[in-house]
């Protein structure tokens, strides 16, 4: 495959860029929203090129693990990582047990833009260094991406909310 499919998620939050830009890099802040429906749990959270994002997502009695590496930390502009969608207890990355074709890697970019006193967030996932059997599960997915992280914007939403509150 010559052209990799992206999911692409723009979405303008009513606080500013600052704030937003804090509620995902505040690793306080960020458990609150990223994987909604679950309990978030942050092992390591190291904001910086090269830096790791330990991650663990747990729904009952069973957990996700994941890892990301920071490429690019622009403050207040911009995010980009690679995402290890799966790794194994020691964070090495692995399969997806549920979906064994699903990348193992994926490119993350984040940007941040003013939009008056609101900001605009441009969320781009792509699969990294995937063979044809991941990129074509990973296009056979992106209609349906958008729901999860639609319901953890929301959730976001509200948590944005309540700190401007409290700054007022």
């Amino acid at each position: 495959m010559s052209e990799l499919p992206e999911y692409v998620l723009e979405r303008i939050f009513d606080a500013p860029r600052a704030l937003v830009w804090r509620a995902w890099t505040d690793p306080e802040l960020l458990s609150n929203w990223y994987g909604p429906g679950v309990e978030t749990i942050i092992h390591k959270f190291d904001l910086k090129p090269g830096g790791e994002w330990l991650n663990e997502m747990k729904m009952g009695d069973n957990s996700m693990l994941s890892k990301v590496v920071f490429k690019e930390v622009a403050p207040l502009e911009r995010l980009v990582w690679h995402h290890h969608s799966s790794t194994d207890s020691e964070w090495n990355s692995v399969s997806n047990p549920k979906m064994p074709d699903w990348p193992r890697v994926l490119l993350t970019t984040v940007t941040f833009v003013d939009e008056g006193s609101k900001t605009k967030v441009t969320l781009t996932w792509a699969p990294y260094e995937s063979s044809d059997a991941e990129i074509a599960c990973f296009a056979g997915a992106v209609s349906m991406m958008g729901k999860g992280w639609e319901s953890g914007y929301a959730i976001m939403d509200a948590l944005l909310a309540e700190l401007q509150a409290e700054n007022t």
